[in-house]
């Protein structure tokens, strides 16, 4: 089976695109708008894309109308988001804030969520949230028009707060605590807990000829 984007209109290869990409890891993004309102919404076009500087990306695509997302237009007014990692346990409060609410509509309250002060950006963290990473924009590129056009958001770490037991006592994070979730396609969605270890290789022996 070959599937050619050009003989399908955009909505019908996104079904492919999420089916096909999976796990994703989610971006729960909070922001606050020019008159003060925050905003959140979860995002799985999602992940980190360097150290140095630390920084991270996410994609919110335009609408069904081909509008800008409320979370793109706070960005673009103040260049500042919070990624909020969610959690098995937040998993139903996440997907009650990706309903399409107004402009004017807090997520925060609808959501049954705490709002907590950043250090360095105004957009407040989910106090709820294991993870969260308060950012500073460094570009946001248009990738596309018109509905499901792309938007790449790239932003920079300046802070990283770990609720308390996350990690271990060596400082690492512990992925059972942690206990992320991942998008699957359609309304599919799925857990961290099984994992398997595999070091990374300290010789080219797989498949080498004596």
């Amino acid at each position: 089976m070959q599937i050619n984007p050009d003989d399908l209109q955009p909505h019908e290869f996104y079904r492919y695109l999420v089916q096909v990409i999976t796990p994703r890891p989610i971006a729960w993004v909070s922001t606050v708008s020019p008159g003060g309102v925050t905003n959140l919404a979860p995002y799985s076009f999602f992940n980190g894309v360097g150290a140095n500087p630390p920084s991270v990306v996410f994609a919110p695509v335009n609408n069904r109308h081909g509008e800008k997302k409320d979370t793109l237009r706070n960005v673009e007014a103040n260049g500042e988001f919070v990624v909020n990692i969610v959690s098995h346990a937040l998993a139903e409060r996440m997907n009650q804030s990706a309903y399409e609410y107004g402009y004017e509509v807090s997520e925060f309250e609808h959501a049954g969520l705490t709002p907590v002060p950043s250090s360095f950006v105004a957009p407040p963290r989910v106090g709820e949230a294991p993870v969260s990473m308060e950012c500073e924009v460094i570009r946001v590129i248009h990738v596309g028009d018109g509905p499901l056009g792309a938007n790449l958001v790239i932003g920079r770490v300046r802070m990283m707060h770990l609720a308390e037991g996350v990690c271990d006592a060596a400082g690492v994070v512990d992925p059972a605590k942690l206990d992320t979730i991942g998008r699957m396609g359609g309304a599919d969605y799925c857990t961290t807990r099984d994992r398997f270890p595999m070091p990374r290789p300290e010789s080219p022996t797989l498949g080498s000829r004596a």
